[in-house]
């Protein structure tokens, strides 16, 4: 039975193998170039760090003291450069508390009042008292604290530090 079989000429032979060939180049080459493009995109950073806030001894008494520090976090090819806060209140010699200076309602950055002897927001008139409970809505809950109960908060050669988890 002529022209049952499929024949397959020089000229077809030699345009199958070339595609073949360059078919596996493009991949060999393409493969790890396309992974190096996308992995900066996929990698996820590790954005935990304990903070050195400084000597306990300069850390005065009785009265809350703003701490900030700026962390950076490299998303893909951008960079960004993130500022923070934190008050520590050392109530007594041996007692240090620490708050984040974020209102737990929306995420605004509280400030102490000295005269009032509070935390004020200033987005929403929220009011946390000295030890960061809410004495005036809207925040839904206490000031986040650092407590060395819970891990994230530690006492190194007279200094105070932080685990500072965030983005």
């Amino acid at each position: 039975m002529p022209g049952s079989q499929h024949e397959l000429s020089r000229n077809g032979f030699v345009k199958v193998v070339t595609a073949m060939v360059g078919t596996a180049m493009g991949a060999i080459i393409g493969i790890p170039a396309i992974g190096y493009l996308v992995s900066p995109a996929t990698k996820i950073q590790k954005s935990d760090a304990w903070i050195p806030l400084g000597p306990l001894e300069n850390i005065p008494l009785g009265e809350p003291t703003l701490f900030s520090f700026t962390r950076s976090q490299v998303t893909g090819w951008e960079k960004t450069v993130n500022s923070y806060g934190v008050y520590v209140w050392r109530k007594n010699e041996d007692e240090v508390k620490v708050f984040s200076n974020v209102c737990t309602h929306l995420s605004c950055r509280v400030r102490w009042d000295a005269e009032k002897k509070a935390y004020l927001c200033p987005c929403h008139a929220g009011i946390f008292d000295i030890e960061g409970n809410v004495i005036h809505d809207p925040p839904p809950r206490p000031l986040d604290m650092y407590a060395e109960s819970e891990g994230n908060l530690k006492i190194e050669e007279g200094t105070l530090f932080i685990h500072f988890v965030g983005g």
